[in-house]
Order: structure tokens, then C-alpha cells, then sequence
């Protein structure tokens, strides 16, 4: 395997009380650079536990995470804010666009929080919504668009400051079959650019897409 992007070594994550609830159990992940991996399992199985981990998000009770070579552990907010910007691109269920900005500004924003420089932020987001196919709807607001076409403007977002790991969190959730399909052959286009994609999903179809899978029940992952 390649470097690393993602490396979860021995993690848990235990939310307490009097009953301890281990949500993630003795969890070992690799995923090297380059890769598609889909992380499937059933409602309650531990992927939104994961998904906050993998982005930064949440960190674990015990074990250590490592993306892209950086250990996490120890890392402060504010580094981890950092790394989570310049690092790590998502593309959710709800698009989580801004109604009263234009696709193109939805888009900037993006760069604004990874630091790109001022002076390429137009120009990089006019550039990423040329790359979903979405170049014709730039100064149109997020309520006149598709689903399909929110969810293309939520990648152009999410890809927008070349991040190394893209998390896409059922993606297809909202959408018909036609548009599904085209969304998860955007992210097969973006994957053989060489971003590394992880789909996290409970649907088995859409998960074999990917060209590895990770099941997860009961917080414990098994791999193919």
C-alpha cells in the first residue's frame, strides 16, 4: 500500500455514563493514498461515530489516528481546525449550502477557511464547478437548483482547496436513481484524478462501487 492517508490504530470510542456505550471497538484502518474504500454498515453500527473521527471531528477515547502522517492524539483545536480545512473535503447527506449566496460564493467560502490566497479563490472555485459540470449555474442561488446540482455545487466545495481526503457522508441520500448515479460517477472521476475517496453509506449497492469495502457492525470493522 501507498502512504497512508488515513491511519486508525487500536481506536475506541467510549461514551460514558453508567452504562458505557463503546460506539468503536479495537478499530485498525489503513487507507493509502489513492484509494476508494466504502465503510458500510446498518443504522447504529458505528458510522457516524467514525465519520466524526476520520474528519477531525470528534477524537478517540483510546487509540491514535494518523492522517496523512500527522498524528492527532495530542493535536490542539486549533491545528486540528487546520488540518481539517487543508486536509480533508466533505460532501454531506443535506448539501449544507447557503441559501443566500450563489453557487460561486458557496463555493469561495471554502477557500476562504483553507487559506488559499485572495487573489486565486475566484478563479479556484470557478474552476472546481467547471470540474463537477456545474459552470452554467456559477451566479445561481442553491433553492433554484436540482438536487443533483446542490449536490455537484457540495463537491465543487468540498474539492475546492485540493484537499488529500475527500468523506462522503450518503452522499445519495436525497436523491432519485438517475441523479445517484451520477453523483457516485463524479466521485469515481475524482477518485481516478487521485483524490482518496471514502463513501460511508448503508446501502450495499452504492458501497460496491468502491474498490475496497469496510463493513462495520457493532462498532468493529471487518475489511475486503
Amino acid at each position: 500500500m501507498t502512504q497512508p492517508i488515513v491511519d486508525l490504530i487500536d481506536v475506541n470510542r467510549v461514551f460514558g455514563g453508567a452504562q458505557p456505550h463503546h460506539a468503536l471497538s479495537d478499530v485498525n484502518l489503513r487507507i493509502g493514498a489513492g484509494e476508494y474504500v466504502s465503510i458500510v454498515g446498518p443504522s447504529g453500527a458505528g458510522k457516524s461515530t467514525m465519520l466524526n473521527l476520520l474528519g477531525l471531528m470528534d477524537r478517540p477515547t483510546t487509540g491514535e489516528y494518523l492522517i496523512d502522517g500527522h498524528a492527532t492524539s495530542a493535536t490542539s483545536e486549533n491545528e486540528r481546525a487546520f488540518l481539517r480545512a487543508t486536509t480533508i473535503g466533505f460532501v454531506f447527506q443535506g448539501f449544507h449550502l447557503l441559501p443566500r449566496r450563489t453557487v460561486l460564493d458557496n463555493v469561495m467560502l471554502a477557500t476562504v477557511y483553507a487559506a488559499v490566497p485572495r487573489s486565486e479563490r475566484e478563479q479556484r472555485a470557478r474552476d472546481a464547478l467547471v470540474r463537477v459540470g456545474l459552470e452554467h449555474r456559477i451566479e445561481a442561488y442553491p433553492t433554484t437548483l436540482s438536487g443533483g446540482e446542490r449536490q455537484r455545487a457540495a463537491i465543487a466545495r468540498a474539492v475546492v482547496a485540493s484537499p488529500k481526503l475527500l468523506l462522503a457522508d450518503e452522499p445519495t441520500g436525497n436523491l432519485d436513481q438517475g441523479r445517484a448515479a451520477e453523483i457516485m460517477d463524479m466521485f469515481e472521476m475524482l477518485n481516478s484524478d487521485g483524490l482518496t475517496v471514502v463513501l460511508i453509506t448503508h446501502d450495499l449497492d452504492l458501497a460496491r462501487r468502491a474498490r475496497r469495502t469496510v463493513s462495520i457492525s457493532d462498532g468493529r470493522v471487518t475489511q475486503s
